[in-house]
């Protein structure tokens, strides 16, 4: 109440619900089983974390009128631009705040800079000035927008702010396209709580109904608030997530200087040193690599060393992660023909492939492949087993075997070295022909991983029974043919 005994019109940041809050108030159908069981391995690199989901709230309001220490003012250069957002501030706060940014002498964009709130209830305004946004220069934008977050959660903790109230800092006047710049704003913000997060107790999104439903929409990829919630977003996260602290990554930009030039990579004065430098200058002109179309005849000669080669080979495998990463999979994930359960008696990961899930004739097979790599990418970092239905499965479901082929050679070596057992349940006399010819054949090196279980019994002594998700069908035909011993077991009911 105000000293007239009206109500007063800022509200405070402590009697918003945070997100972690409001979800569990319309949480439904959640099953604790599958929350239990996705513990075991993150999925994301954006893990569930429910002590920095309390610290975000998403509200619908004037960021002006927020109770908390500081809020974001979005500007331009000379910081007199004339926004809702900025008229709003000025209003609140009172025409000693225009004076003060005279003394500031302007802002540079990405830069932030900070003045007292004035008549605002927030002890303080940090402005900052967004990029313009044109599609050609998008990569200078991206490190421009990601700059004004990051200065501004960094000027932040520099002062020992306990809240921070942010605006859309992505203007309509500076046509940053709604969506990548909420992106790069929530991931910005997740990797700094990440890193600073005991200096931060809340951070408010204050948007407009307009902007609402996109951060509803993109706030799960980032802030997951169940374990169940992060399995789903997975597949929507868009090919470039930024380094550790959310700035934009661009491979070909990263020039990597020799300490030696032209003495060969492999070289080195200390033995046992190893790096992963796949990522660093990945690029021929960066790498001062030479022609690239030359690399490519040495390669089909045989005549490339084996690092060039394993380097090759991790760049065509990066090229298709972020494509992975940039489509639109979800009807490949609708068919639940891939998913993560429990862990085998040693502890490792174990995917599940539902074989009769798979209509191969009627999806597209490359965006099958995406889908994979997408889920597996982050699965095949530790020890992981695979278990492969082909229960019930008919000439519709058969994947061919030079999709098995190319899916064999694309993957990264990560995805063969920590797959320590492949069950095949329910084979075929035929399945266990093809099966011989392809391991024999066309690859290697996973023929002694395979594993053929004829009833889920048999499974069950690597895999207990509670650590896997068995889909009815296979439940109904194993009970069928091998008796009932399990077929009580409910199965579930995400299946």
């Amino acid at each position: 109440m105000d000293p007239l005994g009206a109500p007063s019109q800022f509200v405070d940041v402590d009697s918003l619900l945070c997100w972690t809050d409001a979800y569990e108030d319309t949480q439904i159908d959640s099953h604790p089983n599958t929350a239990e069981k996705a513990q075991v391995d993150v999925r994301s690199p954006f893990p569930y974390r429910k002590d920095i989901n309390a610290k975000i709230v998403l509200w619908k309001g004037d960021v002006a009128l927020l109770n908390c220490t500081a809020i974001v003012n979005t500007s331009n250069e000379s910081l007199t631009d004339k926004n809702p957002v900025s008229e709003s501030i000025f209003m609140h706060a009172g025409p000693d705040l225009r004076d003060e940014l005279q003394k500031l002498k302007g802002c540079r964009t990405g830069e932030a800079k900070l003045t007292k709130g004035f008549n605002l209830a927030a002890r303080f305004i940090i402005h900052t000035v967004g990029p313009k946004y044109k599609s050609r220069y998008r990569t200078a934008a991206e490190s421009s927008l990601y700059s004004c977050y990051r200065n501004v959660l960094q000027l932040a903790k520099e002062q020992a702010m306990c809240s921070i109230g942010f605006c859309v800092i992505n203007s309509l006047k500076r046509c940053y396209p709604l969506e990548d710049a909420t992106h790069i704003a929530l991931r910005t913000v997740r990797r700094f709580l990440e890193i600073h997060g005991e200096s931060l107790e809340k951070v408010v999104f204050a948007v407009s109904e307009l902007e609402e439903a996109t951060y509803k929409k993109l706030l799960p990829l980032y802030f997951p608030r169940s374990l169940e919630e992060e399995i789903r977003s997975l597949p929507y996260l868009p090919a470039d997530i930024g380094n550790a602290e959310g700035e934009p990554v661009v491979p070909e930009r990263q020039i990597r200087i020799s300490e030696k030039p032209g003495v060969p990579d492999d070289a080195s004065d200390e033995e046992g040193l190893e790096a992963d430098l796949s990522f660093i200058g990945s690029h021929a002109f960066a790498r001062m690599e030479g022609d690239v179309d030359k690399q490519r005849r040495l390669i089909l000669q045989g005549q490339l060393s084996e690092a060039a080669l394993q380097k090759q080979h991790q760049r065509n495998y990066n090229r298709w992660l972020c494509q992975a990463r940039a489509e639109d999979l979800s009807d490949i994930a609708s068919l639940k023909a891939l998913y993560q359960t429990g862990v085998d008696n040693c502890g490792r990961t174990v995917m599940v492939v539902v074989g009769r899930n798979i209509p191969v004739t009627l999806i597209d097979m490359e965006k099958a492949l995406l889908y994979f790599i997408h889920v597996m990418d982050h699965i095949t970092v530790k020890e992981y087993v695979l278990v492969y239905f082909h229960t019930l499965t008919n000439d519709y479901n058969q994947l061919d075997s030079n999709f098995l082929k190319k899916l064999y050679d694309v993957v990264d070596a990560k995805y063969k070295r920590n797959l320590k057992a492949l069950y095949f349940v329910h084979p075929t006399f035929r399945s266990k022909v093809s099966a011989w010819f392809f391991t024999t054949f066309t690859v290697s090196g996973l023929k002694d991983k395979i594993h053929y279980v004829e009833s889920l019994q048999q499974l069950f002594t690597a895999i207990p029974p509670e650590q896997i998700d068995l889909p009815p069908f296979v439940l109904e035909y194993d009970a069928r043919e091998n008796g009932p011993y399990y077929s009580s077991y409910p199965p579930s009911p995400d299946l």
